[in-house]
């Protein structure tokens, strides 16, 4: 029995970091992301629901991703991000009152941003509105605060591992595709509680 529950749990810890390589591959064009990100969800999800799924379901729910508009995500996502550094940039260059607090909250802008993005990445399934899906994602990662900070510490997951070794940040991914999966959860078992 309990040689069972390890084999599945590892089971599906193997399937996260399977995850990730794949998301990371789908993601190379950078605009994909956040498609790559909702097909590695749908992927992860349907793992744990133990419904049988691979490489073609995951490509076949990246196309649909990509089909809903989440390549529009992508580039809305990376064009906030490269704002961000170029207001990072300028106050480090420019010494003008206040760019400290400025520069910090361009930080935490992005964080939220990301948070925002992978919620909704998470929360999508196909023939959903990404608008809809990072609307509602804004919102949870605001009300939410516990669930978000399990997101970021995913992402510190992510770049603590491609700080260790570059590899190591692609199966990572998986893992904080699984930790927003989890902050997602929360939210929705505590909507049902309530």
């Amino acid at each position: 029995m309990k040689g069972e529950r390890f084999r599945a749990r590892f089971g599906v810890f193997a399937e996260c970091l399977l995850t990730g390589v794949w998301i990371a591959v789908a993601a190379l064009p950078l605009v994909t992301l956040p498609a790559a990100l909702a097909a590695g969800a749908g992927h992860l999800r349907r793992t744990v629901e133990g419904e049988d799924t691979g490489a073609r379901s995951f490509a076949a729910e990246l196309r649909a991703a990509l089909r809903g508009g989440g390549w529009g995500v992508g580039l809305a996502f990376w064009a906030a991000l490269a704002l961000v550094a170029v207001d990072l940039v300028l106050v480090r260059a420019l010494p003008v009152p206040g760019g400290r607090p400025a520069g910090a909250l361009a930080i935490l802008a992005a964080l939220w941003g990301t948070v925002t993005v992978l919620r909704a990445a998470t929360a999508w399934r196909p023939g959903a509105s990404w608008r809809a899906l990072l609307q509602g994602a804004a919102r949870r990662a605001l009300r939410d605060p516990a669930g978000s900070l399990l997101v970021v510490c995913g992402l510190a997951v992510v770049a603590a591992s491609a700080w260790f070794s570059a590899p190591l940040a692609l199966p990572a991914l998986g893992l904080l595709v699984a930790g927003a999966l989890a902050a997602e959860h929360r939210t929705t078992a505590a909507r049902v509680t309530v």
